[in-house]
């Protein structure tokens, strides 16, 4: 008899756990993978820029005056960077580990690390990613284009 009860009351756990979980919309059943995006080691959230239009053809000059140095032509990377884990500042293209069908999350994503820069892994990295938002060296409109400029060249 405690054996059945136990195995009742196990039961109408479950089930009104499955239950609260559909009903705030969580999935009953677990996903073999966890999407993992990259964050900056910087804090902050998203800036202004994610609620404007950006120009893609204006971003790619802004890219070419601000970001190419450390990115290489076209976002394609190459750039040496002694210290850090693997050696170089990482490519904007492509940006395989963002991984977002939602532009606007994938916008949302490369917003963070432009706004708020970053230090790359390692051990001590020479070359940091410029917080340019936070520092004020590019405006909202800009980051909005240079923003827009990567996305076309991860289409």
């Amino acid at each position: 008899m405690y054996k059945y009860r136990k195995f009742i009351l196990v039961t109408t756990v479950l089930v009104l756990l499955l239950s609260l979980l559909a009903a705030c919309g969580a999935k009953a059943t677990p996903t073999s993978e966890v999407e993992i995006v990259p964050k900056p080691s910087n804090p902050g959230g998203p800036g202004e820029a994610v609620n404007l239009t950006g120009n893609a053809a204006t971003g790619a000059q802004v890219y070419t005056d601000n970001c190419v140095v450390c990115h290489g032509d076209q976002g394609k990377g190459g750039v040496t960077n002694p210290g850090s884990a693997d050696g170089t500042v990482p490519p904007v293209t492509p940006l395989d580990e963002f991984k977002r069908e939602d532009a606007k999350v994938f916008a949302k994503d490369i917003d963070l690390f432009i706004e708020h820069g970053s230090t790359p892994e390692g051990s001590s990295p020479t070359q940091l990613m410029t917080a340019f938002g936070d520092k004020k060296l590019l405006t909202p409109q800009q980051i909005a284009d240079v923003i827009a400029y990567v996305i076309s060249l991860n289409k």
